[in-house]
């Protein structure tokens, strides 16, 4: 959910993980959504509105991440530059890396390439490709589908397109649905993560790496886990070390 703020209270920052006077990375919550748009539902706590009054000066947004879905933000504070950033974000030379914890033992390595629409009002399907890596496993005394356990997997995702909740459907697609994901996830499965105290969808933007376009230098930011994704990552350090 995101956070209530009184009439008198100002939103609380949002951590910088970067910033120079062309462009940022900020590390965006759980729970909040980027911009105002048909999704929000009433909402009227932003990104956007936040980095605006933060930096005090117009912001462009050179990419979008779910409300559910926390971590690497990046923003051009001139048009230009977020034009420049843009065409940089749809090459390869721009890395953009996620965690996600799924149902299931997935292969190690794996790809989708799966089109998908544009989202509500988009129907037309366009390619869309991600790549995925096995980072750990771990099985919990969940029983599931007739069986005492139920097993996960935390992945490495890098998307190559930017479709419309990209990761969430593809892994649904191959019936490794995302934890937490309440749109597109196995309600199951979401339920035992909430009893353990783990109520966030389990998608992180962990880092992102390019080149500045205006400096030419090479740009890495990473953000940290919050308490409720660190508390799953454990999870996975767990079986790691008992294996």
């Amino acid at each position: 959910m995101s956070e209530t703020y009184s009439s008198l209270e100002a939103p609380a920052e949002l951590p910088v993980l970067y910033a120079d006077d062309s462009l940022a990375i900020i590390d965006k919550p759980a729970g909040l959504m980027v911009h105002d748009s048909a999704l929000a539902r009433g909402e009227t706590d932003f990104v956007a509105d936040r980095l605006r009054q933060q930096f005090g000066r117009p912001v462009f947004l050179v990419h979008r991440l779910d409300r559910a879905t926390s971590g690497c933000l990046l923003l051009a504070f001139e048009r230009e530059v977020a034009s420049a950033l843009g065409k940089v974000l749809m090459s390869r030379e721009f890395e953009k890396d996620y965690l996600a914890v799924c149902r299931g033992w997935p292969e190690d390595a794996f790809t989708i390439d799966y089109a998908l629409d544009g989202g509500p009002g988009k129907p037309q399907k366009k390619p869309a490709i991600t790549r995925f890596r096995r980072l750990g496993s771990c099985e919990l005394a969940h029983p599931s589908g007739g069986f005492e356990t139920s097993r996960y997997a935390l992945l490495l995702a890098q998307p190559e397109t930017g479709r419309f909740r990209q990761i969430r459907r593809h892994l649904k697609h191959v019936s490794h649905h995302l934890i937490g994901d309440t749109s597109h996830g196995d309600g199951r499965h979401n339920r035992a993560f909430r009893m353990m105290g783990i109520h966030r969808m389990l998608l992180h933007a962990q880092r992102l790496a390019f080149l500045h376009p205006v400096s030419g230098a090479r740009i890495v930011a990473t953000a940290p886990p919050d308490r409720e994704l660190a508390k799953a990552l454990a999870l996975f350090e767990q079986a790691a070390s008992a294996g």
